[in-house]
C-alpha cells in the first residue's frame, strides 16, 4: 500500500507518517513538500491514499487532487486545512474529498480519520534476516532512522487512549524532562517555517513559544507512534532510566551554578537533558532490532554503546540541526575548547566534573574561571 502526503512542514509530514505507519506498518510513505513534484509523483506511481495540505508556497493542494480526480475517482482524498467555511468546502466539492483535518488538528481525531480510510495492507510486514550484525546495523544507518525513546512514564500517558492528552498541561512535568521531547521541540523551533527571525532557539520554553502549544502536543504525540518508541526489555529499560537519573542529575547541578552565577539556567537545562543522547539513539537502535525478533545480548549492547553513542550523537545534532550554542554546551560536559571564555561551557563542564568525581585541581581551575571562588 502506498500513501502520498504533501505538506510543506517537514515536522507535520513526518508526523502523518507516524501516524499513517502506526495503522498499517506495511505501507509505503511518500511525503513532499511541492505541488508540482507531489502530482509527478502521483503519475509515477498512484496511491490508495492522498493528504494534501490546502495552502502551500508553490500552489493550492487542491491542484493535486485535482489530477487524482482525473485519473481514480475511488481512491481516499484527505484536505488539510485551517479554513472552516462554508464557502470553502463547497468549493472542493466536486473533488469528492473524504475528509477534512483542521488545523491545528488533533492526534487522537487524526488516527480515528485515517482508521477508517487506509486500506488493509496486502501484505504482512516481514522482518529482516536474523544474520545481520548489529554493530554493522548502526554503521550503515541512515539520519532519518536515528531518533531517541521516550520515557516509559510519558510513553505510556500518550498510549493512553481511555485519557488521550488536549493540552500540555494535562502531561504534567514529564514531558519536560524527556531528552526526546527536549530535541524534537527544539529542532522544530529552529525550522525554517518556524524561526522567522534567525534567532537560534536553546531551550525548550522557547521552542514551545515558537511553536504553539497545539503543534508542541502534536509533535509529542507523534514520539509515542514510532517503533520502539520506549525501552520495554528490562535491561534496555534499566539502561536509559540510568542514564536519564545521570541527566537530572546534572541538570540539577547547572541550575544551581547558573542561579549562583546569576545566568538563565534554560539553555543548560536542555544541554543536560540531551548530553547523554548518543546512548539513547543505541538503546532505542536495540530495542528495534530486538522488535524484529534478532538475537542481542547484553554484551553486545554494551559494546554498541562504546562503538557508537559518539557517532550517532554526532549525526542526530548535525541531521536535526541544533544550533551550534546549544552544541557547545553539550560538547562542554566533555571537555572546554582551547578557546573558550564564556561562563556558559565552563558551568557546563563545572556540573560535569564535579559528578564525575573528577580531579580536585580541574574543579577549582573552573570554579576559579566561572567567578565563584
Amino acid at each position: 500500500m502506498r500513501v502520498l502526503i504533501l505538506e510543506d512542514d517537514p515536522w507535520i509530514a513526518d508526523l502523518l507518517k507516524q501516524i499513517v505507519l502506526s495503522l498499517r506498518p506495511g505501507a509505503r510513505v511518500d511525503c513532499q513538500v511541492r505541488v508540482a513534484d507531489a502530482i509527478s509523483a502521483w503519475q509515477r506511481e498512484p496511491a490508495q491514499l492522498v493528504i494534501a495540505d490546502w495552502n502551500l508556497p508553490d500552489g493550492s493542494g487542491t491542484l493535486l487532487l485535482q489530477a487524482v480526480r482525473s485519473q481514480d475517482r475511488d481512491v481516499a482524498l484527505v484536505m488539510i486545512t485551517a479554513r472552516a467555511d462554508r464557502n470553502s468546502v463547497l468549493e472542493v466539492r466536486p473533488l469528492g474529498i473524504n475528509a477534512f483535518i483542521s488545523k491545528p488538528f488533533q492526534v487522537p481525531k487524526v488516527l480515528d480519520c485515517l482508521r477508517s480510510l487506509l486500506p488493509e495492507d496486502d501484505e504482512p510486514h516481514v522482518a529482516a534476516a536474523n544474520d545481520e550484525n548489529f554493530l554493522h546495523h548502526l554503521g550503515a544507518l541512515p539520519d532519518e532512522e536515528i531518533d531517541l525513546p521516550l520515557r516509559d512514564e510519558l510513553f505510556q500517558q500518550l498510549r493512553d487512549t481511555t485519557a488521550a492528552p488536549s493540552t500540555l498541561e494535562q502531561l504534567g512535568e514529564h514531558w519536560q524532562q524527556d531528552p526526546a521531547v527536549q530535541a524534537r521541540l527544539i529542532a522544530a523551533a529552529n525550522s525554517r517555517l518556524y524561526n522567522s527571525t534567525g534567532q537560534p532557539c536553546v531551550s525548550l520554553p522557547d521552542a514551545v513559544r515558537r511553536l504553539g502549544s497545539a503543534t508542541a502536543l502534536n509533535l509529542i504525540q507523534g514520539l509515542a507512534l514510532r517503533p520502539a518508541a520506549s525501552l520495554q526489555d528490562a535491561d534496555l529499560r534499566t539502561l536509559g532510566q540510568n542514564l536519564l537519573q545521570a541527566q537530572l542529575y546534572l541538570q540539577h547541578r547547572v541550575d544551581a551554578l547558573a542561579k549562583a552565577c546569576q545566568l538563565d539556567p534554560t539553555p543548560l537545562h536542555s544541554a543536560a537533558l540531551l548530553q547523554r543522547m548518543g546512548e539513547l539513539a543505541v538503546l532505542q537502535q536495540a530495542q528495534i532490532w530486538r522488535n524484529r525478533g534478532l538475537p542481542l545480548s547484553e554484551e553486545q549492547v554494551q559494546q554498541a554503546l562504546r562503538q557508537y553513542s559518539g557517532e550517532l550523537a554526532s549525526r542526530l545534532k548535525a541531521d536535526w540541526r541544533l544550533p551550534i550554542g546549544l552544541r557547545e554546551l553539550i560538547g562542554a560536559c566533555y571537555g572546554l575548547a582551547p578557546d573558550n571564555t564564556r561562563r556558559e561551557p565552563i558551568l557546563m563542564r563545572l556540573a560535569s566534573a564535579e559528578l564525575q568525581s573528577a580531579d580536585s585541581q580541574e574543579v577549582q581551575r573552573l570554579r576559579r574561571l566561572a567567578g565563584l571562588s
